[in-house]
Order: C-alpha cells, then structure tokens, then sequence
C-alpha cells in the first residue's frame, strides 16, 4: 500500500497530505467511489454538507472495517448555517449523516463577506472543538482579511486553511498569511478544475515523461513538494489509483522550481471568495 506523508497541524494532529475529495459526486455514486478509494489506500476523506453525500461517505466508512483511529474524515459547514446556534446543528447533522462520533476537520465552507457572520461562524467551531465534536478546526475560502478578523477576534487560529490552489493559481500571499499563523494549507481543485489546460501544459508534460509519470501526478507531487495538503477528486477507479501514486513520486529542485513559474495573475477558476454573496 502507498504510504502517505502527513503534515502536523499546530494543534498537534496530523492529517494525511494526500487525501480523497468528493465533490459533486451523487450520494450513492460517493458510497462506491469512496469504498474504491479506501480500498486503494486513501485514508484522507474531504467531504461537505452542501456535497449532500455526507451519507454516502459514511456508508463507505462504516462498511470498510478500517478502524476509525486510521481514518481522517473532513466535512464543511455550509453558508447558510453559520449563525452559532445554526453551525452547532449543522455539525450535529453532519455526525449523524457520516454516523461518526467526531470529525477529525471540521471547515467553515466560505467566509461570504456580504453575510457578516464569517467570525460568529468561527466562534461556534470553537465551541464544537471544546465539547469534542470535532478535533481540528479550519476555514475555507477565506479573503486575508476575514481571516485575520477570525483570528483576532477569539485569539484561535485556524489549523487549516482549506483554498483553491493549483499552479496556475498558486496563493503566495496568502500562504504567507498561513506561514506566518503556522496554518496548513490545503488545496482543492489541485489539477486545475478540468478548466484549464494545465495537465496538457509542457512543463508538465515533460516532467511526466521524465519520470514515467501522468500529468496529474506531477501536478500532485508538486503539492506534497510544496508542503500543501491536497485533495484530488475523481470517479474514475485508474485514476483514483493514479492519484495516490503521486505520493511515490519525488520531483528534483529543478522541477518543483519550474512548475512554480507557471503561476498566473488570471489563474483563479473558482468563485473569488472576497465577492460570494451566498
């Protein structure tokens, strides 16, 4: 089995850096995926409530027989609930979905600036961690700003920063933020979202010929190179597959540096979290 390398968080757990995200998967095609994905050796799941595959996810721990201590599950609070009574339900209904007595990561989904409620959200993490709900909190999608607002605001800094992040778009600034706070960074949408052209990009094309290697696992590596913990989605069994063996996969200096040059002022191909509105 693939072994996979784990970044400590400041509040002393670990979470595996290459981990399995489900993102727009239906909930009976996540029980499947996500069963093929523990079977592969993926110990890391990265789910959501608006995902609405909470179930599906915990259908496929509970069936695996892998002891819970050797799983790290990741779920979100959703934008609609980030009023402080609102998120301790919505984190009780996410337990109850999953079937699980606690998350190991529990994320505020969006900050939503418009809404005003980023911090009271953050505050009822907080509340969730001291009753022991979940064991690590983080954010998601937060503008430098609003993080820094979080933090100073209840003196707790988030243990991950969970961000679109790929290299075409690869936050430097904001990873500063994270290095200064000792906040892990987290990516989604790692390969680029399938909009871009990235996997066919020739810089890493070449470097996946090099090493006898798929573009995206390249791409993979340069995020475990980097020291980001990565979540890559697929629904396709090779590729669920692929995806891990980007662990076994070590870039030169050389490589890493040239894939860093990739980086774009246009990059982003999600939604700007500074301007989300709901």
């Amino acid at each position: 089995m693939t072994s996979i390398p784990s970044v400590r968080l400041h509040d002393g757990h670990e979470i595996p850096q290459l981990g399995y995200g489900v993102f727009k998967v239906e909930n009976e095609v996540a029980a499947d995926v996500t069963t093929q994905a523990l079977e592969a050796g993926y110990r890391h799941l990265d789910t959501a409530k608006v995902y609405g595959n909470e179930e599906g996810v915990g259908r496929a721990i509970r069936t695996a027989g892998i002891p819970r201590e050797e799983l790290f599950v990741t779920t979100k609070l959703w934008n609609d609930a980030q009023r402080f009574d609102d998120a301790i339900a919505a984190c009780e209904a996410s337990l109850e979905r999953l079937g699980l007595d606690h998350i190991d990561l529990y994320l505020v989904h969006w900050a939503v600036p418009a809404q005003g409620t980023y911090v009271e959200a953050w505050k009822a993490l907080i509340e969730l961690q001291e009753r022991g709900l979940v064991r690590s909190i983080g954010v998601s999608n937060y503008p430098a700003e609003q993080l820094q607002e979080a933090i100073e605001a209840t003196g707790v800094v988030p243990a991950v920063h969970q961000i679109e992040l790929h290299p075409y778009f690869q936050q430097r600034e904001l990873r500063a933020v994270h290095a200064e706070h000792g906040i892990a960074t987290e990516s989604w949408g790692p390969l680029g979202q399938g909009k871009s052209d990235l996997l066919e990009n020739p810089v890493i094309t070449g470097i996946a010929s090099a090493h006898g290697a798929s573009p995206a696992q390249v791409v993979l590596a340069w995020h475990l190179a980097s020291g980001i913990v990565t979540i890559p989605k697929s629904v396709t069994p090779s590729r669920i597959v692929d995806n891990l063996a980007a662990a076994q996969l070590t870039l030169t200096a050389d490589e890493v540096a040239a894939i860093d040059e990739l980086d774009r002022p246009d990059g982003r191909g999600g939604a700007d979290p500074a301007t989300k509105t709901s």
